[in-house]
């Protein structure tokens, strides 16, 4: 359901969440009116409260909701930077074996490192994550020639604890884009809330003889405006809100300064 919802465009989920927004408030407007026609002993005092206390409802679950998504933001950049580190300690580290190992291994730093900045330009994980592996394997597999070669050296275990961190937290990052999203369940319990409120919103108005205003038009725009920005953090590859990935590119930079 998740990639249900991601195949869905951030300009056509605004577009929707509009469109629910009023059309909840024009059937419960309509509701109301019929209701007043009807029944027009019915109070508004205590409509009205019950209309505060789904709007209240629905902006604690719209404000944990937005809280939800910013942390899990927050993960994913903090996530870039600790392996921008870990892979510069192990390309350093590197330079401490033989030559003719550090001219092996660094290379194929340098085209894992190319490999994430190409995943979060793309977007195409499948792929990147295919070739993230076979770095990782040859990466390993030297690591276990220069363990054999070495095995009482310093320097070598400094080596491939560096390595065996790096090739850990790329499955945290993996982990921290694919798996660290708002749950489904909880994006649709955001929906029926939505509906329900914003049909009390319209029973109310309708009941009251109010007429339709423009507000109504602009609280549904500033609504989904906020659901809009949730969605942009909850996606980690698409939207306006991307996490920066200038600790890779210094990373990366630094590895062309170091012969």
């Amino acid at each position: 359901m998740t990639t249900t919802l991601d195949k869905l465009p951030l300009s056509a989920f605004f577009v929707l969440t509009v469109a629910i927004v009023l059309a909840a408030i024009e059937f419960g407007f309509r509701g109301g009116r019929y209701r007043h026609q009807r029944y027009n002993d019915e109070k508004e005092g205590p409509v009205g409260a019950m209309v505060a206390a789904t709007l209240g409802l629905l902006a604690f679950i719209l404000a944990f909701t937005f809280g939800l998504a910013a942390s899990r933001y927050d993960a994913r950049r903090t996530v870039v930077v600790d392996e921008a580190n870990t892979i510069g300690t192990t390309y350093l580290r590197a330079g401490l074996l033989p030559d003719e190992r550090a001219a092996r291994i660094r290379p194929l730093l340098r085209d894992y490192v190319d490999a994430r900045l190409e995943a979060a330009r793309t977007g195409n994980l499948l792929a990147v994550q295919r070739r993230s592996d076979e770095l990782q394997h040859a990466l390993w597999t030297e690591a276990e020639l220069v363990g054999q070669q070495y095995p009482e050296s310093i320097v070598a275990g400094l080596f491939i604890q560096a390595l065996n961190e790096t090739i850990d937290i790329h499955a945290t990052r993996l982990f921290a884009v694919q798996q660290g999203r708002i749950p489904v369940v909880l994006w649709l319990a955001l929906l029926v809330v939505t509906v329900l409120t914003m049909a009390g919103v319209g029973y109310f108005c309708g009941m009251s003889r109010s007429r339709r205003t423009p507000e109504v038009l602009l609280m549904a725009l500033a609504y989904s405006a906020i659901l809009l920005l949730v969605a942009d953090l909850d996606r980690p590859l698409e939207g306006l809100v991307r996490v920066s990935q200038q600790a890779m590119i210094d990373v990366r930079a630094m590895m062309d300064d170091i012969p």
